[in-house]
């Protein structure tokens, strides 16, 4: 016995030894960020190169810390994110991952007893919201540190992701031109120049998106590349680092109303929770700080919303500074907000959310376990399945199917046919239907029940009008799809794969057809057209409905003759075979150009393409995220050329090469003189395209030339109402404002789908209105899409005199001028890059309208 004691306190001894050794090298190799970089936080901003790499070098010195790379930006930047956990979870940390995905019935099979807390820490979504990079290396030596015997502690059930920098492109334009623009010392008088950055700013990406409205859509290679890292994991609790204004106190959960009525009681107690533990903190220190005002938790595309649909506890924190702030500046109070007061509060805050959730992982386990087996068995809200029809357009179905994977959102088709009440989306009323067997069925009844109900339930529940953001994404709209919402529950059938529903398709056995057809429905016949334009072949249209070989086609058609095409040679046929081939396009070969109803293919209804060449307005005086959304269109969706012309070179711009000019929204003001406006409307007047998007739209309204006027308002009538107005509430001011608001909300609108702008599309569009903004019909053009009845919106919060304004107004417009056209486009249909079923009006803006 006395053998066996000394022989325990030897090796007690040794291992004391071994791992005071290991302690000491860890703090020899390593470094805190001031020690690395060679500067102390908050004294600089640290481009991205440079927090890479004391990221890589904490992983490569820490037992507690793995690095992995997700993807690259637009630019080449790397996007990497961190798992900090105890370097005992570190040995089976897959098992803990999937344990986690079990929990949720993403992913088969029981999960073992080993489970940790995750969560999950991003920052710099914003790229000129810089302090919170500087803050995430600040939390990461923290918790790696291996003196830290509190963050060991919970680090031993908690992992940690931590994002350091989900914009590296945006962060660095901002922090480059900090970075060149001050001087020896910062300045911090609001008036300098250090603080106010150009356009676009720092804010957006490559783009010019911004990143933290992405989060759902994924219209960008960040957001794509992000997503499926983020559903590997699943996490439990989300935070989002941000900054607002300068003189702002700090704000951190809980959020403020309107919640999403999707959200649960547990999501709205444990936000509370960590923000309570979040005031000890900053009551011992005197900072000020306020929680449930402005941001809500509604729009669904946020970087606290979308992981809150997705289980989490999904959380927002703002700091005061953001780009105005640089260094240093001085605020109302008088006193200096520093870069190294912003990067210590975010620094807090996210400690102390690691803190909050270690301390009750077991409850925060077992809540998230919970929520997802009620999303399976009883999930919340009115509609229980939601049905598209087999019958649209099968383009449109696919991008649906694949934006449901993208979503982990199961369907399948109903397999058996049935009667019963629902609602319908495209009139906006309930009614009695039948669904057919090749219908896809959505349920309630899986664990993304609480994504389905907030993607797809048709009017969403506002508890208050007072929103951050758009009122309304519906699915069934987005993407243009015909459709019902139920209340029955009713469960998928077959399995049905997206690509099932686009596949390449041959018509006709001619080997040298006269030419060749393909139907006008889609982006996807967009790209197919982009792409042999762009190889030289001349297109042609119809611009009447026809029929050929008992084939019937719509107004929009492609006519693809051999007539015109003859310089290709045999590079014609296989040009045109191999482009419908990888665009998975439906090719008729046509063996005559006589048709049995219509107009034959050399009738002046059938109409030469003239290839598009465009240029677009960016700069001072457009808004960076339209200019943005139109330039990712062609470079990215389209894949066809466009030449961006800045606003201060428009006056000098030779608009000759070009046929089509584009205005993106902006406020054009101060950048688009009555000279410069003359100037463009000769241009127009001698057969160019102006396409204005937006608040584009306001400079062209009531000027010379132009027919396109505001829509003035009836005076008040009610005497008692006008009284009433001059009896306003102070405090009530803000909700006085909202009856005058349509923050984003969908529209039904009419189409004349005779027109080339609205080719491809039904008698009904329903349109993402942004604003209030409305316009008169035009006295002199073509009013080709209008908001005409009184029951027009379908879905989203809009003020009661706002709605009363848009009703018979002009939505889409084209009016002739001389030689050209001019298109307003007073709804934005590339916003965001998400509303897919406005990207074809954008298309025969620039393709077919004018022709």
């Amino acid at each position: 016995m006395k053998f066996n004691f000394f022989k325990r306190l030897t090796l007690t001894l040794a291992l004391f030894l071994t791992l005071n050794f290991i302690g000491l090298q860890a703090q020899n190799t390593l470094q805190s960020p001031g020690q690395f970089l060679g500067y102390e936080l908050g004294e600089r901003f640290t481009p991205h190169h440079r927090v890479l790499s004391y990221m890589k070098h904490v992983a490569e010195n820490s037992d507690r810390v793995t690095l992995q790379q997700y993807g690259t930006t637009y630019e080449g930047r790397e996007l990497v994110y961190l798992i900090l956990t105890h370097a005992r979870n570190h040995t089976n940390i897959e098992e803990i991952r999937t344990n986690n995905l079990k929990l949720t019935g993403l992913m088969e099979g029981n999960p073992t007893e080993n489970l940790k807390a995750i969560v999950w820490l991003s920052y710099n979504v914003h790229g000129n919201e810089a302090s919170s990079s500087e803050a995430a290396m600040k939390t990461l030596h923290e918790l790696a540190n291996p003196y830290n015997t509190q963050a060991a502690r919970w680090l031993n059930n908690t992992v940690v992701i931590l994002d350091p920098m989900l914009n590296p492109d945006g962060r660095d334009r901002y922090v480059n031109w900090y970075n060149r623009t001050a001087g020896k010392s910062f300045n911090p008088v609001f008036d300098a120049r250090e603080h106010h950055e150009p356009w676009p700013g720092g804010r957006t990406n490559h783009y010019y998106f911004d990143l933290n409205r992405d989060w759902a859509w994924r219209t960008q290679t960040e957001s794509e590349q992000r997503i499926p890292v983020y559903q590997q994991w699943m996490p439990h609790v989300h935070v989002d680092f941000h900054e607002q204004g300068y003189n702002a106190p700090y704000y951190f959960a809980p959020a403020a109303e309107p919640f999403h009525k999707a959200i649960t009681d547990w999501q709205r107690e444990f936000q509370t929770t960590i923000g309570q533990n979040h005031t000890e903190y900053f009551n011992e220190e005197g900072w000020l700080y306020f929680t449930r005002e402005i941001f809500d938790l509604f729009y669904p595309s946020y970087g606290d919303t979308w992981p809150t649909f997705n289980g989490a506890i999904g959380m927002t924190y703002e700091q005061a500074g953001h780009s105005q702030a640089g260094l240093g500046i001085i605020k109302q109070e008088g006193d200096t907000l520093t870069l190294k007061n912003r990067l210590t509060r975010h620094h807090i805050t996210g400690i102390s959310t690691v803190e909050t959730t270690s301390q009750q992982s077991r409850r925060v386990i077992s809540e998230f376990q919970s929520h997802f087996r009620r999303a399976n068995n009883s999930p919340e809200g009115e509609y229980k399945t939601y049905i598209i029809k087999g019958d649209n357009p099968p383009d449109k179905i696919h991008n649906l199917l694949t934006f449901l994977d993208q979503n982990q959102i199961f369907y399948g088709q109903a397999g058996t046919g049935r009667n019963l009440e629902a609602y319908n989306f495209t009139t906006g009323q309930p009614e009695r239907i039948r669904v057919e067997q090749n219908d896809i069925l959505v349920s309630a009844y899986q664990p993304q029940s609480q994504l389905v109900r907030v993607l797809f339930e048709p009017r969403p529940e506002l508890a208050d009008s007072l929103t951050y953001d758009i009122t309304a994404w519906e699915t069934h709209y987005r993407f243009g799809l015909k459709g019902y919402a139920s209340a029955s529950r009713m469960e998928p059938g077959e399995e049905v794969l997206p690509d099932t529903y686009r596949t390449f398709t041959e018509i006709g056995e001619a080997e040298r057809p006269y030419a060749y057809l393909v139907p006008w429905q889609s982006m996807d016949d967009a790209r197919f057209l982009a792409e042999i334009t762009g190889k030289g072949i001349k297109t042609r249209f119809s611009s009447i409905p026809f029929t050929i070989d008992e084939q019937e086609y719509e107004a929009g058609t492609l006519i693809i003759t051999r007539a015109g095409n003859q310089a290709l040679g045999d590079r014609f046929d296989e040009i045109v075979s191999e482009t419908a081939q990888n665009h998975s396009r439906r090719l008729h070969r046509a063996e005559s150009g006589f048709v049995e109803n219509g107009s034959d293919f050399g009738s002046s209804n059938v109409r030469y393409l003239e290839s598009p060449d465009v240029a677009v307005l960016s700069g001072a005086g457009t808004s960076p995220n339209s200019t943005g959304e139109i330039w990712h269109f062609f470079d990215r969706q389209l894949h066809y050329p466009a030449t961006l012309i800045d606003t201060d070179h428009l006056p000098h711009a030779d608009l000759d090469q070009f046929n089509v000019l584009i205005m993106p929204s902006g406020s054009y003001d101060e950048k688009i003189t009555d000279d410069t406006l003359k100037r463009i409307r000769e241009w127009v007047q001698n057969g160019g395209r102006l396409i204005a998007v937006g608040q584009a739209n306001r400079i062209l309204a009531g000027k010379e030339g132009f027919a396109l006027k505001e829509k003035i308002t009836s005076e008040e009538t009610d005497s008692t109402e006008s009284r009433e107005n001059l009896l306003k509430v102070y405090a009530e001011q803000d909700r006085e404002s909202v009856r005058n608001s349509n923050p984003g909300s969908i529209f039904r609108i009419t189409l004349d789908n005779t027109h080339p702008l609205a080719f491809g599309y039904e008698e009904t569009y329903h349109s993402l209105k942004l604003d209030a903004e409305a316009y008169r019909y035009l006295e002199d053009g073509w009013n080709v899409g209008t908001v005409r009845s009184r029951d027009a919106h379908l879905s989203g919060f809009v003020g009661h005199q706002a709605k009363s304004k848009l009703e018979h107004s002009l939505t889409f417009g084209v009016e002739p001028m001389g030689s050209g056209v001019t298109v307003y486009m007073i709804d934005n249909p590339l916003f965001r890059g998400f509303w897919e079923n406005g990207k074809l009006l954008f298309v025969n803006a620039v393709f077919m309208t004018g022709q």
